[in-house]
């Protein structure tokens, strides 16, 4: 029998590669994203940071797909703003997406794991939350809190059979960076110790490895980054 994904942000980048990666292992995927998810097996387009929304989501995805083994936290959205000219707005949607996101997604995948005593999360957090960077400080500081949720959560869950893991990419090869972003500049790159951004199938094939080969490893973090953070 297949095992079942939840991947959430599964149309952009990330989570597009994760979803392809999975399911090239055999894994059926529902997709979560509020754009369509052509590719996986089920496309559930709603906002990630609304428990009510995902808890009902989680339903369904048990009723069409079976019982959900993994949930991979990839949603999300980036903004390179001056610390001094971030919004309350802004900042509250980052952290509701992000974290939120985070927050959801694990409350509607939790009860059943734990009555079943095995299960996975993983969380894609940013290399931003361990470095911090200029103009990134309401992104960084939503993807630190990712990082220390998941951190947390892994301690707290670890007992029963269930692990939680983060993955926290470098600058990353997807829309999510525009063409004319800083990240891209090959003066930037030029500082890396790999000299280049990272791929999305290198973030989704750390994924991979903590949901299918690490079943030792919990409340830990894959840094893809080309060397950025050390």
């Amino acid at each position: 029998m297949s095992r079942v994904a939840v991947v959430t942000g599964a149309a952009g980048g990330v989570g597009s590669a994760v979803s392809r990666r999975l399911r090239g292992a055999g894994w059926l995927v529902a997709g979560v994203d509020r754009a369509p998810a052509p590719g996986a097996d089920l496309s559930l387009p709603f906002d990630v940071s609304d428990h009510r929304e995902f808890a009902a989501a989680v339903v369904s995805v048990e009723r069409e797909l079976g019982p959900v083994d993994a949930l991979v936290s990839a949603a999300g959205h980036y903004e390179s703003i001056p610390f001094a000219e971030v919004t309350d707005d802004q900042a509250e949607r980052m952290l509701r997406v992000h974290l939120g996101g985070f927050f959801a997604g694990s409350r509607a995948v939790l009860p059943a794991m734990l009555e079943r005593g095995t299960g996975a999360i993983v969380a894609i957090a940013s290399e931003l939350a361990v470095g911090g960077g200029a103009r990134d400080s309401h992104y960084a500081a939503a993807k630190g809190a990712v990082l220390g949720a998941a951190k947390s959560l892994a301690a707290e869950v670890a007992p029963a059979g269930i692990r939680v893991n983060a993955v926290a990419p470098g600058p990353t090869d997807t829309p999510m960076l525009p063409p004319d972003s800083p990240w891209r500049d090959t003066a930037y790159l030029s500082t890396l110790p790999a000299r280049a951004l990272a791929h999305p199938d290198e973030v989704a094939l750390c994924v991979h490895y903590l949901l299918d080969s690490a079943d030792f490893v919990t409340g830990e973090t894959l840094h893809p980054n080309s060397g950025a953070v050390i």
